[in-house]
């Protein structure tokens, strides 16, 4: 099965490319303020690297938390995305061991999954001027 990892709850995000739970690829960048402007760009890389293209993917994984507001923001939007316009699992889970985690949940999970993400404490949303 082969899935992609996604980790964006930090200035250096990292994505992953598995076989099962054998690891065939992995970046880490300094992403930042240009997470959104580089995931894309990143994933097709990665994929490419390996001769991949994103129809091959079988399944996603997600770190979901704690973490940075809109670092897994955004990443969990472009992993949800992925996972349903290829019509593919995910799984999102947090912790030290997070991948390997998620990886093994991914083969018994189903398509039309989506991750919701776990920011730690509740978002500081400032209130309307009147």
């Amino acid at each position: 099965m082969l899935i992609l990892t996604i980790r964006t709850d930090k200035p250096d995000a990292e994505i992953g490319l598995f076989d099962d739970d054998k690891k065939l690829a992995y970046e880490t960048w300094q992403a930042h303020r240009q997470l959104a402007e580089t995931i894309h760009l990143k994933i097709k890389e990665l994929l490419e690297s390996r001769q991949h293209v994103l129809s091959d993917l079988e399944g996603i994984v997600v770190f979901k938390g704690p973490g940075s507001f809109t670092g897994l923001r955004i990443g969990i939007s472009v992993a949800n995305t992925l996972a349903d316009s290829l019509s593919i699992p995910i799984v999102g889970t947090g912790g030290d061991s997070w991948a390997q985690a998620a990886i093994t949940k991914i083969k018994k999970a189903k398509t039309g999954q989506v991750v919701q993400p776990e920011y730690g404490s509740p978002p500081h949303v400032t209130k309307p001027k009147h």
